[in-house]
């Protein structure tokens, strides 16, 4: 009787088995770390808002404030102007090519109580160039839930954290860190050292986690429970947006998934590899 032959069909069924299957165990390793970094971000949402409110100004449970630190530079129309000397009605530029005039400025003020600060005040650094380019043109801090619009979504700066480029810190030790948060009438994005950052976005009585709350309410009486519409789509870790990250980590060579805040975390990994040295 003549020897039989595998046919060809069933050894390529076989290798794309095999392939699944290593890329399946690969996919779980990725798992474990993506998970590691996932939950490390979930520590630093466990922190309340002044007035204990527990919740970040678009109604997310991430907690801390939604601000620029003290100093950071803002795009006007007569050039940079530090954040916190800017008043209402005065002028900001936009993404959108609009200058738009001031409605709000809403502020925090923390002392350091303790040896250290709360993880939940301490803000994120984002490194010159980081994000791309002059983006931002200088060292940039904003609050781990202030979000940046980047490749049509915002992003939270917290979920851009890479451990590099863009990291938890202060500018100096300080006994006082002081925020800023810009309201516009429309949720915007406008430029904090050349960086796109969104502007505030009133959703019920959230203005109520600012310090100075009392002051929107006398000048706005009539905006008590007035919700803006997003700039644009949030993404981060978590939802829809944590599950599509996971299946491409999972299964990138046989199911194409976009996740823009994949990309970024990747692109900005490339970049930040000049700051590990």
């Amino acid at each position: 009787m003549p020897k039989r032959t595998r046919r060809p069909q069933t050894d390529r069924a076989r290798r794309h088995f095999l392939g699944l299957a290593a890329a399946a165990g690969a996919g779980i390793a990725a798992m474990g770390a993506f998970a590691a970094t996932f939950l490390s971000s979930q520590r630093h949402k466990r922190a309340v808002e002044p007035g204990g409110r527990g919740r970040d100004g678009h109604g997310n449970p991430d907690g801390g404030p939604l601000c620029l630190l003290r100093g950071t530079g803002i795009k006007t129309p007569k050039g940079e102007v530090c954040v916190e000397d800017i008043r209402i009605g005065d002028l900001v530029e936009t993404v959108r090519g609009e200058a738009l005039p001031i409605k709000w400025i809403g502020r925090h003020l923390y002392h350091r109580s303790g040896p250290t600060w709360s993880e939940a005040v301490v803000p994120i650094r984002i490194a010159p160039s980081a994000l791309d380019e002059n983006s931002p043109s200088q060292e940039l801090y904003v609050t781990r839930g202030h979000a940046l619009f980047i490749d049509g979504v915002l992003i939270r700066a917290g979920d851009l954290v890479n451990g590099t480029s863009i990291v938890p810190a202060l500018p100096t030790r300080t006994d006082r860190i002081e925020y800023f948060q810009i309201v516009l009438a429309t949720h915007e994005v406008i430029l904090a050292e050349n960086a796109p950052v969104e502007t505030f976005l009133l959703k019920d009585s959230n203005y109520e986690g600012f310090t100075n709350f009392a002051e929107f309410a006398r000048l706005y009486p009539a905006e008590r429970g007035a919700t803006m519409a997003p700039f644009a789509p949030f993404v981060g870790y978590g939802g829809k947006e944590h599950l599509k990250v996971l299946l491409r980590l999972t299964a990138r060579r046989y199911i194409r998934v976009r996740s823009p805040l994949l990309n970024v975390h990747q692109r900005t990994a490339v970049r930040g590899n000049k700051f590990a040295g």
